[in-house]
């Protein structure tokens, strides 16, 4: 037990440099998030569904985050920061990091699969902070999802989503590959779509304010040709 502990202290140092020591470590409220919700799962099971709900309260009271009992957590998952909800159906494999005011909701129980309203997580999938996943989709394993992206349908491994709703960045195998991508985003110049989007309105828009500028230098032009015609007329 004390190895598994410290295999899991090590785990969460290698995804956030903050902490000194593991002991530091044992402060964090996500490490104690995660404690309770192993014993709240316990008796989840057991159907001990009041007692199950009463350490849930109290945990969601203690650390600010809110994980339903029937929620079904993999080894080494961790919760950078706090206020995170994850719902009853919600299924989390291995490695999985969320970031601060993620949301793992449901829908409708009549969609999807009968009973699964929330999604599921493959292993060492991020979630950047204010992200919202939504639904019974599954997002496969090592994929990012970027902050406050809004996630709603199934997304393939290794994929970088980002936006609203949430879109796949064309990001070389490199980048998401590697150990760790802080708040689910990789920090590198690459092709985002949205981006050249942006930019192809922009150019759009000096175009027509250049337009704009010479229909307004040739009006003024001939405004002064026509007092010119006119002061000679007088003449």
């Amino acid at each position: 037990m004390l190895r598994n502990l410290i295999s899991y202290l090590d785990s969460v140092k290698s995804r956030d440099p903050a902490p000194r020591s593991r002991a530091e470590i044992l402060l964090y409220p996500g490490v104690w998030s995660l404690a309770f919700h192993r014993v709240a799962h316990r008796l989840y099971r057991a159907r001990l569904y009041f007692l199950a709900r009463a350490v849930n309260h109290f945990s969601r009271f203690l650390t600010g985050n809110d994980i339903h009992p029937g929620a079904k957590i993999g080894k080494r998952f961790f919760i950078d920061h706090g206020f995170t909800v994850i719902g009853e159906t919600a299924e989390i494999g291995d490695d999985v990091t969320l970031y601060q005011n993620v949301t793992l909701g449901g829908t409708d129980p009549a969609n999807g699969i009968a009973g699964k309203r929330h999604p599921t997580l493959g292993n060492g999938v991020i979630v950047g902070s204010g992200a919202q996943v939504l639904g019974p989709i599954r997002v496969g394993a090592r994929a990012r999802v970027g902050a406050n992206a809004v996630v709603t349908k199934d997304v393939t491994e290794g994929a970088t989503m980002v936006g609203i709703p949430a879109r796949p960045m064309l990001v070389d195998v490199t980048a998401y590959q590697r150990d760790f991508m802080p708040y689910g985003t990789p920090c590198t110049d690459c092709f985002d779509p949205e981006k050249q989007k942006l930019e192809l309105l922009q150019c759009e828009v000096e175009q027509l304010q250049k337009r704009l500028a010479e229909l307004m230098a040739e009006r003024q032009g001939d405004d002064g040709d026509l007092r010119l015609f006119k002061e000679h007329g007088r003449a």
